[in-house]
């Protein structure tokens, strides 16, 4: 293709996902449209982990500085008893030699959008972020898609592309114009994501950055930022999600963790629900889906928007593959390499993860701590554990895949 006169590649949403792709496309003189229905980037409570290949792969565009200037380097995680202060701790370090980055970095992820934006905004005069500007309606030949969408002004317009990549999360209007089934279950309980800056390291002892607990009335997590701590709590039996939410209600939740006379203040509180879906198909002709357009899973193990970074960068291959004169079947290669690791090693992964902390019978749960501890004091399994959960080996897989 003759990038002067050839039609860009147009990618719905403007999240991590969609911002990496572009930024990978656009170092590769590989035009760009992105289009997103928000004015502005969005700074709600969501991803805050980076596994350590993530980190290895936007070291490549001197991204990740920035994200640990901004972040804290966690070297450990455990899995807690919270009523005894027992725990099982794996210790990243113990991956030197197969990534440059053994550890987890928590950092939120609008701070990496921000930066993927503003190199673009910098470097990258050809990647074009239309801000507000959602994406409509599409249709596609066997050479080119066109893409209608509206305007912050009202107007609607239109856009011929290469491809289409629909990037746009998980309730994706990519994947739902392409009609393709969404294939999984939602769970039944409601996870109540809150923020504080109550220091829970000072009141727990030996705690981690990371930390999934057992406490005697159910379960919650608790993840360490820069300045805040992030917590997962759970509404109590028979209360309801309103007054779960409630501030007075999830300060309550706080002080159970970590009682005491000091203040517990509360900053950000989100519910969500917890899916685990995939869809059947990744590629329709020139329209691809990438990240939780694709496949959605619980966050235990911060896997959702790690997964999809990881896709963007296979997907950007295969694309500038094709953009140099190879064969669209190069699409079929990327959903054969991604589809099967989003189910094997994000969607298993992360239900086993939940599965345990949501776990109510001691016994099983003193069984499963006991497991783990074995685990993390066996170098081989300790090692290999924590390959497949920092998501390098189902990278490694992945690139196996013909």
């Amino acid at each position: 293709m003759n990038l002067s006169v050839s039609p860009p590649i147009i990618i719905a949403g403007a999240g991590p996902v969609g911002l990496v792709l572009a930024l990978r496309l656009g170092h590769w003189g590989i035009p760009c449209v992105v289009l997103e229905s928000d004015p502005a980037i969005n700074r709600d409570l969501r991803a805050s982990t980076f596994h350590p290949p993530t980190l290895d792969m936007l070291d490549e565009y001197g991204i990740t500085p920035g994200l640990i200037d901004q972040g804290l380097i966690a070297p450990t995680w455990q899995v807690r008893m919270h009523a005894t202060g027992e725990f099982a701790q794996f210790d990243l370090s113990v991956l030197e030699g197969e990534t440059a980055h053994p550890y987890r970095l928590q950092c939120e992820q609008w701070r990496l959008s921000e930066l993927l934006m503003a190199q673009i905004a910098r470097d990258l005069p050809h990647v074009q972020v239309l801000m507000g500007h959602p994406l409509v309606s599409f249709s596609q030949t066997d050479d080119h898609v066109d893409v209608t969408y509206n305007t912050p002004g009202g107007e609607t317009l239109t856009v011929r592309g290469a491809f289409l990549v629909g990037a746009d999360g998980g309730r994706s209007q990519v994947r739902k114009q392409l009609d393709l089934s969404f294939d999984g279950h939602t769970f039944p309980e409601t996870t109540i994501l809150a923020t504080t800056h109550f220091p829970f390291h000072d009141h727990l002892p030996q705690l981690a950055f990371i930390n999934y607990c057992w406490s005697e009335a159910g379960t919650f997590s608790l993840l360490r930022l820069k300045h805040l701590w992030r917590v997962s709590l759970y509404p109590d039996e028979g209360q309801s999600l309103e007054e779960a939410t409630g501030l007075d209600a999830v300060r309550d939740k706080l002080k159970r963790i970590a009682p005491g006379t000091q203040d517990h203040p509360v900053l950000e509180v989100r519910p969500y629900r917890i899916h685990q879906r995939v869809v059947h198909q990744y590629v329709v002709g020139r329209v691809v889906l990438v990240g939780d357009a694709a496949h959605l899973n619980s966050p235990s193990g911060g896997m959702g928007m790690n997964g999809g970074i990881h896709d963007a960068f296979n997907l950007a291959e295969k694309l500038r593959d094709i953009w140099q004169g190879g064969s669209i079947d190069g699409l079929q290669r990327y959903e054969r390499q991604r589809r099967p690791i989003a189910i094997a090693h994000v969607l298993e992964q992360s239900g086993r993860n939940r599965a345990r902390m949501q776990e109510r019978d001691m016994g099983k749960r003193r069984a499963a701590l006991e497991a783990l501890q074995r685990k993390a004091d066996d170098p081989a399994e300790h090692k290999a554990h924590l390959l497949n959960t920092s998501m390098i080996t189902g990278l490694r897989e992945s690139a196996a895949i013909d």
